[in-house]
């Protein structure tokens, strides 16, 4: 039996070797005389992407899809989501006829892709393409781009470069996105990403029959109601045409590597992967904002993101509930005022700056004008709106809604309005008479502030509206560089976090900027001046601050259609409105990128010092990295109620930085907390607020987050976040200047920052931070048995246990399995166990040793040294560290012998270094 078994492996190591000489050569193909089984992968030519078969975190069963080589968790498609393997005995295998089949154990087809001979010829091929296409034809065609079938026809939850999202117009096939069930079933879930095209073109995605965001319709220019986002890493793109119909984006050269996810509850994200980088970056996600979110104002309602509330009806309509409206309630939208009669004397009232309302009860014709849109529509009783269906050229065609409007919003800036369109927002300008006149002649007691521009004056115009008035001085610091580029700036800008422009006056030698006015003043006021702002404002609204600069941020870094990077952001920049809401002003020293730029370098140095990130201040570097660095300062500030230039200490002479920075090697972080914080309540998301000012203060901008990330890391309380390294500048002596100042870089001036280590302070190693946390009720409080790991890292590093562990090494019940002693410890519950009273410790190990399935064992009884025997079958389940133990329990969990090895040799390490420290001491004890 043995020369049998022998000889049969070696003949079918023979038949087997040329299909595997034929992989190594052409890793990128399969043809059909080979077969991919469990464990071989196809990997495209430029080493991208890879395809094979793999288990989706926790889950047992097989799938064959294709992933990034580099990232293996990002899985981009999957060919079988509703019939998996339920084990590794599947093959992929090319039929002559050019047909992929997957294949189970019995040879029972799983999978096809149903391709026939007369669209692959006689020569049929399976390539993985280096943009992550897999594509079947006859291997002649392939270079020419002529597929047979491709798996881009058949999208998973991934949207990536060279994909079309859309319509085939001749084969009727659409393609659209269909997120996963779970992270562990990729089955088709519930949301889905496609292109509609009923009446006009637009981007939907929805959760079931549940539309959860919507692109607003193509107008022959654009989606109006999508934020494009400028970036150095893609361009979009919309094809129309009598062939078909799509959206899709193309890589930029040498780029980093972009993809769309969507997700199972119908939100997605625009992801980015740095050259270089293992980790994804999210760019984008939508939804973003309240606004984004479909119908959030109900019918008839329209979501204005820069007002609050940010819900209003629209002309003529009234809330249908006002209790509703009253307490936020939104959903059931608004009526009209007065009901439409279709009696003479009806009109319209133009609606501009609009995302146009969803086409649920709507007619279209391409070919009439709008003024024969508006006859039409005026003699329709039932017609509630109308506007030009394409904005080119002056308008044409007509689009009429019936019944109720949903899903309008206010658009951010350059945008259009029904039937005409603007290209930026248009600056009203005022007379220095009205001006004047506001301000009382700019009298002192009116003047609220000022700075290195000049000075700040309230007014209030004739029709009782209040104003902030910025107005430049003669001798100011900044001069008209700086005033042009902040009307430039922030009139193109429109967040509800940036405070609004209403104006400018510009007459003989006076330039002024008129903005909205802020009731509340600016932070600063109510940290440094009032300071005690944790009596006047719970930690609540001071979180609700510190995330409305953080959206701020956001949108000028990433959403909006220019990159601006700030480069003056301070608590005395940041104003607050009636509702304490958060604006960020004072754009004169802001800088906009262009698409490509990521870090750039000026001789003429202007901030605030205690602000500026270290290689701004020496050599006048910055980025979006900058800003990061500001904003880390001010969340310091906020936690603390000091400011970072003027802290003082009676024990060191550090800064607010230094002063932090110490605290939390020390493990006394919270010591950092207003005093006057004392709601213990609050701990752990201020503790987690001063871990990501640590993050953004750190000494090189490659280790700072991104905003995306900061707002990621704030919002959600699971996620495990970076262990900071050194601050920038937190040796900085006090300084009682901290106005904005410049200098020349040539000037050869010494920089009065230095950056030198904390006497006695040692980096900490993730391990060593991991049992010696700050504050231990938000370290990671989930661990892995001995011998075990995460089911999904990428779970574990969002704090999501629930999937658990699974074995390092499986069991094989070969000689040299053991157990491993877990002390302390609440049993596992009794799931599947096995239990005897009568027999000892060492007889329940024995059996259980012997017994392939049972994974674990301990006395039932711990009285007089202990009796009984419980043994575990499966998982462990309710396992958990006691805090006092009183009495003596302990488990015995079962290891492989490979483990078992590996926990002996490690022993055995620290064992020896004992013997030689020990040694070492005895020889020095003998010589002394």
């Amino acid at each position: 039996m043995g020369t049998y078994n022998f000889f049969t492996i070696l003949y079918a190591s023979v038949i087997s070797l040329p299909t595997l000489l034929l992989l190594s050569r052409a890793a990128d193909t399969i043809t059909p005389t080979q077969s991919l089984t469990d464990g071989m992968t196809l990997v495209s030519s430029g080493r991208s992407f890879e395809f094979g078969f793999f288990s989706p975190g926790s889950s047992k069963n097989r799938y064959l899809g294709i992933w990034y080589k580099i990232t293996p968790d990002v899985v981009v498609w999957v060919a079988n989501r509703n019939n998996p393997l339920h084990d590794s005995n599947g093959s992929l295998i090319i039929t002559s006829h050019g047909s992929l089949r997957l294949l189970n154990r019995t040879r029972g087809i799983i999978w096809s892709s149903n391709t026939s001979s007369m669209e692959t010829g006689n020569n049929p091929v399976a390539q993985l393409l280096e943009s992550g296409n897999f594509v079947v034809g006859n291997r002649d065609s392939l270079s020419s781009k002529i597929y047979a079938w491709q798996s881009f026809d058949y999208p998973s939850d991934n949207f990536l470069a060279h994909m079309k999202v859309g319509w085939d117009f001749k084969s009727g096939l659409e393609r659209h996105i269909t997120a996963w069930k779970s992270a562990d079933d990729p089955s088709i879930g519930d949301s889905t990403y496609r292109l509609n095209i009923t009446g006009m073109p637009q981007i939907i995605t929805a959760a079931g029959s549940t539309r959860k965001t919507r692109s607003g319709l193509w107008d022959g220019v654009e989606f109006r109601g999508i934020v494009v986002v400028t970036n150095p890493v893609f361009e979009a793109a919309f094809v129309l045409n009598e062939n078909e119909s799509y959206v899709g984006f193309k890589q930029k050269v040498n780029a980093a590597i972009t993809r769309l996810k969507l997700n199972p509850s119908g939100s997605y994200e625009l992801l980015v992967l740095e050259n270089g980088s293992k980790k994804w970056d999210i760019m984008y996600t939508q939804p973003y904002e309240p606004c984004d979110s479909y119908g959030y104002c109900g019918p008839n309602g329209i979501c204005k993101i820069n007002r609050s509330p940010i819900c209003e009806c629209l002309n003529g309509f009234v809330p249908r509930s006002q209790n509703e409206w009253e307490v936020l309630n939104w959903s059931n939208g608004c009526s009209r005022k007065m009901p439409l009669d279709c009696r003479r004397g009806e009109g319209f009232i133009k609606v501009v700056e609009v995302k146009l309302p969803d086409l649920l009860d709507f007619w279209l014709n391409k070919s009439i004008s709008l003024h024969e849109c508006k006859e039409m529509c005026l003699k329709n009783c039932s017609c509630t709106a109308y506007a030009n269906s394409d904005i080119r050229d002056g308008g044409s065609g007509c689009l009429m809604w019936f019944g109720d409007l949903v899903d309008v919003r206010e658009l951010r800036c350059n945008v259009t309005g029904l039937g005409y369109k603007k290209e930026y927002i248009e600056l009203p300008l005022f007379d220095l008479a009205t001006i004047s006149s506001a301000t009382k002649n700019f009298s002192p007691e009116h003047m609220i502030g000022s700075g290195g521009f000049g000075s700040v004056f309230k007014g209030n115009l004739s029709t009782g509206q209040e104003i902030a008035v910025k107005r430049l001085s003669k001798y100011s610091v900044q001069g008209l560089k700086e005033f042009k580029n902040e009307l430039d700036l922030i009139a193109k800008l429109q967040h509800r976090n940036l405070v609004a422009l209403l104006g400018c006056c510009i007459q003989g030698e006076e330039l002024m900027l008129i903005y909205e006015y802020m009731p509340n003043k600016s932070l600063d006021h109510f940290i440094f001046v009032v300071k005690m702002i944790s009596t006047i404002l719970c930690w609540k609204q001071q979180f609700d601050i510190i995330m409305g600069i953080a959206r701020g941020l956001l949108y000028l870094h990433r959403v909006s259609k220019l990159q601006v990077i700030h480069r003056d952001l301070k608590a005395a920049n940041i104003l607050l409105d009636n509702n304490l809401n958060p604006k960020i002003s004072d754009f004169g020293l802001a800088r906009m990128f262009s698409g490509d730029e990521k870090e750039t370098r000026t001789r003429r140095i202007i901030g605030t010092y205690g602000y500026m990130s270290p290689k701004y201040a020496i050599d006048g570097k910055f980025s979006v990295k900058s800003d990061v660095f500001s904003f880390g300062v001010l969340l310091l500030e906020i936690v603390s109620g000091k400011k970072n230039r003027r802290f003082n200490h009676p024990d060191h002479h550090h800064n607010l930085l230094g002063h932090a920075w110490l605290l939390w090697n020390e493990e006394r972080a919270l010591d950092l907390m207003d005093a006057s914080l004392n709601d213990s309540s609050v701990e752990c998301q201020v503790l987690r607020c001063i871990r990501v000012g640590l993050l953004c203060v750190q000494k090189f901008p490659q280790d700072r987050p991104t905003m995306s990330s900061v707002i990621f890391m704030l919002e959600n309380e699971g996620t495990i976040l970076p262990q900071p390294e050194q601050p920038g500048f937190f040796t900085e002596r006090s300084s009682n200047d901290d106005s904005s100042t410049s200098r020349n870089e040539e000037s050869g001036s010494q920089n009065v920052l230095s950056m030198t280590k904390l006497k006695g302070v040692q980096m900490m190693t993730d391990q060593h931070q991991e049992t010696k946390n700050p504050v231990h009720k938000i370290s990671p409080i989930c661990e892995c048995l001995n011998g075990f790991v995460p089911r999904s890292q990428n779970e574990w590093e969002v704090l999501n246990w629930s999937n658990g562990c699974s074995r390092k090494m499986p069991l094989d019940c070969r000689r040299g399995e053991g157990f491993i002693k877990v002390v302390e410890v609440k049993l596992p519950d009794l799931l599947d166990f096995w239990l005897n009273k009568s027999i000892s410790l060492h007889e329940c190990k024995e059996m259980c040793l012997k017994n392939c399935s049972c994974i674990a064992y301990a006395n039932s009884d711990i009285r007089d040294g202990g009796s009984g025997c419980l043994m575990w079958f499966g998982d462990l389940v309710d396992v958990r560290e006691l805090r006092v133990q009183l009495t003596k329990q302990d488990v015995y969990i079962r290891l492989s012998a490979s483990a078992m090895k590996s926990i002996h040799d490690a022993n055995m390490k620290k064992r020896l270094k004992t013997i030689i420290l020990v040694s070492i001491v005895a020889v020095c004890v003998f010589i002394f």
